[in-house]
């Protein structure tokens, strides 16, 4: 089937975006109930995820400098919004064309894409977890699984991989441009096939996008796997924490 590797991405996109969510919250009661301070929460969380958030504005701000978009102040200073949302860091770009708005938009994660790929298969080897064993080997993917804490560095870059992969999703205002061009894409698209080009395009693009598109989708399963790993122990820790200090304050 061709592009198929497009359906991969949007199935490994979509948990990724609904773990990521659902873990910020476990990470942030989890702060306050041991702090209890709102200040102090958002500055520790803040702290935490810097390295993805610092690589997320900066993705931002090179990506406007390539395209020729000029650019503002940059912070990575928290702050909450009107809406109560929590803004861990921003940088002020120059409205553009849709185009070039859409990519600085989607900077973050081809960056952090790219990130995770150089973390994970140079650095933390994770693709040994998936070849098949060679005839004659008894290497199973338990006993690579096993064997990846003893990577040089293997828990800063299991850190690293987490907090980018978790800081690189795209924000509300980072989307702004993506439904118009998307529409614009959606006519050109149609008319390409209305004008026989269906065929062309799984002859000669498929080959060349789809095995990309399985990596970047392979590359994301990774993340959801990171972001479900730490969601389960960290909510039954905030759980127990929680029936704790009620037993605790209630005697």
């Amino acid at each position: 089937m061709p592009f198929v590797g497009l359906l991969w991405v949007v199935g490994a996109l979509l948990p990724l975006v609904y773990f990521q969510r659902l873990l910020h919250r476990e990470i942030q009661l989890l702060i306050y109930l041991f702090t209890r301070n709102k200040a102090l929460t958002v500055s520790l969380f803040s702290l935490l995820f810097l390295p993805g958030v610092f690589l997320h504005e900066a993705s931002h701000f090179l990506m406007a400098r390539i395209l020729g978009v000029r650019t503002g102040k940059f912070s990575l200073i928290p702050q909450t919004l009107k809406n109560g949302q929590l803004q861990l860091g921003y940088v002020e770009t120059e409205q553009t064309d849709i185009l070039r708005d859409s990519l600085i938009g989607a900077a973050p994660i081809l960056v952090g894409t790219l990130f995770i790929a150089y973390a994970g298969f140079i650095q933390l080897r994770l693709d040994s977890l998936w070849q098949a064993p060679s005839p004659g080997q008894s290497v199973s993917f338990w006993t690579s699984l096993k064997a990846l804490p003893s990577a040089p560095d293997f828990y800063l870059w299991l850190y690293l991989i987490f907090v980018v992969s978790s800081a690189m999703l795209p924000s509300e205002s980072d989307r702004h441009a993506w439904r118009p061009l998307g529409m614009w894409m959606g006519v050109l698209l149609t008319l390409v096939l209305l004008v026989g080009g269906g065929k062309w395009m799984a002859d000669h693009l498929a080959p060349i996008l789809d095995p990309l598109l399985r990596s970047v989708a392979l590359l994301l399963a990774v993340s959801d796997a990171l972001h479900l790993a730490l969601l389960l122990p960290l909510y039954g820790l905030r759980r127990l924490t929680m029936r704790w200090m009620e037993v605790r304050f209630v005697k």
